[in-house]
């Protein structure tokens, strides 16, 4: 069946303070979604953000952003008071996303809001007519459901968060940024992940790690609450899932003898990408790698949990770097960038046949391969053996490192598309917007694109022209909908051709990333209503 979908992260949605939450305008970008055809809703990894804010460096791939949380929908159910939400004046209403302010206001204000919730479950009677007894149940129910991966998680923030004054303030003595970890800063049997020691930790810092794990029950709910309304109204939701974990995560830390680690405690090899026309020294990413074969020993369970867990949050899911499976870039530790890496085999065919046979409905998995980077014959066919789509971004179709690479024709192309059983972007999240690579062409390129895209041979004033009033980036929204990929997913800000300063995320590049946040008129209103329509006739056209 062929499907339409919006990609947008719920932090930049718009209409709460300091940062988008799962709160009302999340339900109102549902209804957006309806009125335009959509039937998907993509989003980025959903955990925890830690050091540089990003979705793909998490403090645990099974736990729920806290940032997400909407502090209005807590008072309304009567899980915090107007007092406790109150915005501090540091923390801006619109705009960009400052992440400084709102983790300071944000983690401070929840620690207190569930010291009030567990308060209330303890005298329930005195709790108000907002506040619904049932809830310890659900609560209790929620930490027994998850206690494969909340309890360590819980562990893990508290330990986490006493330790990690140290890195502070070796940060400030050495004047640079120190990221705090456990294998440098924690005693040995916390860093090890000794249960006694675990246990003992846990039963002295009891309020602290109750309190996580209730604000992991207050985006469980919301979330829940969101994704029901969004199937009430037939869409659905698309989740992206790493594949590496932080170095600083619970993940790691509770299950060292799934990945790379020395009898020092250290990683013996990190995840990177080698050198190619985009870096000539590749990029490092610093992420540790996976012990493929003592996970193989116990039928790869860590995995099948992690992606389960996904799958009862969303309905798809995109695996981002693919090809890692097949072989990944091995760096080892220590290193200042990723020239020294070498390719080592990845588990293959034999993860996928295992997370099929756990938990595939009649042996289909509704994952993404996100299939870009540097692909081989191999990663292709491990591709197709799983049977899941792969990825085309009509952005590459008019790179230039693209067109110089040697391919015989460029597969991003939509006349070049071999199958439908792929899922087609006009750019992702790690792009920039398509207005805004529109206006950086150079004259053969613009002019190619336009000629491309409008059928008509263009001279380069025409090109400008067409780039100018945003005609071209409505081009290339219609031909991603009307391509013979199955899916076709875009950007928010491609549909409103919004220029470079909405960029989501530039790779290799910290400081300024994840914090664009659409306007409330992009959602709802009248020039939201227009959109919608423009939409809507498109996916009727292209019968998606």
């Amino acid at each position: 069946m062929r499907k339409a979908g919006i990609l947008l992260h719920p932090t930049s949605l718009p209409g709460s303070a300091g940062i988008g939450t799962l709160g009302k305008s999340a339900f109102a970008f549902v209804d957006f979604l309806e009125k335009a055809g959509m039937k998907l809703w993509q989003v980025l990894p959903l955990g925890p953000t830690g050091y540089g804010d990003s979705p793909y460096q998490s403090f645990s791939t099974f736990a729920l952003n806290p940032l997400l949380i909407d502090f209005d929908d807590l008072a309304e159910r009567g899980w915090a008071t107007s007092a406790l939400i109150k915005k501090p004046s540091y923390v801006k209403a619109k705009g960009p996303v400052d992440f400084g302010a709102v983790v300071w206001w944000k983690s401070h204000a929840l620690k207190e809001i569930a010291k009030y919730f567990l308060e209330l479950m303890t005298n329930p009677d005195g709790a108000g007519e907002n506040f619904d007894p049932s809830v310890k149940m659900e609560f209790f129910s929620f930490c027994r459901e998850n206690l494969f991966w909340l309890r360590d998680y819980a562990a893990f923030m508290s330990i986490k968060s006493f330790y990690d004054q140290k890195a502070q303030e070796e940060r400030e003595e050495k004047k640079c940024d120190v990221n705090g970890s456990w294998n440098v800063y924690w005693p040995k049997k916390l860093a090890r992940h000794d249960e006694a020691a675990v246990e003992k930790w846990i039963n002295e810092h009891s309020e602290d790690f109750l309190q996580t794990e209730v604000i992991q029950f207050f985006a469980a709910k919301q979330w829940q609450a969101l994704h029901e309304y969004a199937s009430s109204k037939g869409i659905e939701i698309i989740g992206d899932v790493p594949i590496f974990v932080a170095p600083d995560s619970s993940d790691v830390w509770a299950n060292q003898k799934l990945f790379q680690i020395g009898k020092d405690g250290n990683f013996s090899a990190v995840a990177g990408v080698p050198p190619d026309y985009f870096s000539a020294t590749g990029q490092l990413w610093g992420n540790p790698l996976y012990n493929w074969k003592n996970m193989k020993k116990d039928g790869y369970a860590w995995w099948i949990a992690r992606v389960k867990k996904m799958l009862s949050l969303v309905d798809y899911v995109r695996i981002d770097h693919f090809r890692g499976f097949e072989s990944y870039w091995a760096v080892p530790f220590g290193s200042e960038n990723a020239i020294k890496g070498k390719w080592e085999k990845g588990p293959g065919i034999g993860l996928f046949d295992a997370i099929k046979a756990a938990i595939g409905e009649k042996g289909v998995l509704p994952l993404i391969a996100e299939d870009l980077g540097v692909i081989t014959d191999e990663v292709r066919a491990l591709r197709d053996e799983t049977g899941f789509p792969g990825m085309k971004v009509l952005q590459f179709g008019f790179d230039k490192n693209e067109r110089n690479a040697g391919a015989l024709k460029n597969v991003f192309l939509p006349h070049n598309y071999e199958t439908t059983n792929c899922v087609v972007y006009t750019g992702t999240h790690d792009n920039d917007t398509t207005q805004g690579l529109l206006e950086s062409l150079d004259d053969e390129s613009v002019v190619l694109v336009a000629d491309y895209f409008t059928g008509e041979k263009n001279s380069l004033e025409s090109a400008k022209k067409l780039v100018k009033s945003k005609k071209l980036c409505a081009c290339m929204v219609k031909a991603a909908l009307s391509s013979t990929a199955e899916i076709a997913v875009l950007p928010l800000q491609d549909i409103y051709a919004l220029s470079s300063e909405a960029r989501m995320n530039m790779p290799s590049t910290s400081g300024a990333n994840w914090a664009w946040r659409a306007g409330e008129n992009m959602i709802s209103g009248e020039k939201a209503e227009k959109v919608a329509a423009w939409l809507k006739n498109l996916c009727v056209l292209y019968a998606r």
